[in-house]
């Protein structure tokens, strides 16, 4: 795989990009956030690995330009800072998932090779649908009614849980599990904002929503809604 890693502790980079290069990978690694910054617009990478905190722009600040930018590759956040506002900040900036300093090496090489098998998702599905909404899982895009929309990375899981379980109740906690891989309700409106935006996303120049809010329980795609 063609790895990014951002890390400004000389020592920790070697050790990391080292280890990294004797599994196959190829790897190119920087210091400043800068850096990192100007990489992930000229290149492609399968994995983005980015230290929290580095010097000049630092790596939520990466990731968040990143996103708007419509770069959707899976970002694992290096940080020192284990509190879950923390955790969360680093989520709800577009991380997919998020490892504390000091970690096991063999455990950030299974978070990639995690990541990095995620889109597959056992090849068997390639296209999901509800009413005028088409999702393709390879292409990583979003049609309503031929409309091309653009999603950012979390908003893109949101609809694909919501299409997966078309004509059934998505609920708060299915999203916090399958998405952000919460195992417990961090007590944000991390859920509640980003369907948000998914929704104004997916009805712009549309008269029907297409998320049903079932009050009480979560969310709902109807499978023949129109």
């Amino acid at each position: 795989m063609k790895l990014l890693l951002l890390e400004d502790d000389a020592s920790s980079a070697g050790f990391i990009e080292r280890g990294l290069r004797e599994l196959g990978h190829q790897v190119t690694t920087v210091g400043k956030g800068e850096q990192a910054a100007e990489k992930i617009k000229a290149s492609s990478y399968d994995v983005l690995i980015l230290d929290r905190m580095v010097p000049g722009i630092d790596g939520i600040s990466v990731l968040r330009q990143a996103r708007r930018d419509n770069c959707a590759t899976p970002t694992i956040l290096l940080t020192a800072m284990s509190g879950i506002e923390d955790r969360v900040e680093g989520l709800e900036a577009g991380a997919d998932d998020y490892l504390v300093k000091p970690f096991a090496f063999v455990e950030l090489v299974a978070r990639i090779n995690a990541l990095s098998r995620r889109p597959a998702l056992g090849e068997a599905v390639i296209h999901l649908r509800a009413g005028d909404i088409e999702m393709d899982l390879l292409r990583r895009t979003v049609r309503r009614a031929d409309q091309a929309i653009e999603l950012q990375p979390r908003e893109f899981h949101i609809l694909e849980q919501l299409l997966r379980n078309a004509d059934r109740v998505v609920t708060r906690t299915m999203l916090l599990d399958r998405v952000w891989d919460f195992g417990f309700d961090p007590k944000t409106n991390i859920v509640e904002t980003h369907i948000s935006r998914l929704r104004t996303k997916l009805n712009e120049g549309f008269d029907h929503d297409a998320i049903q809010t079932v009050r009480g329980s979560g969310y709902m795609i109807a499978a023949d809604a129109r």
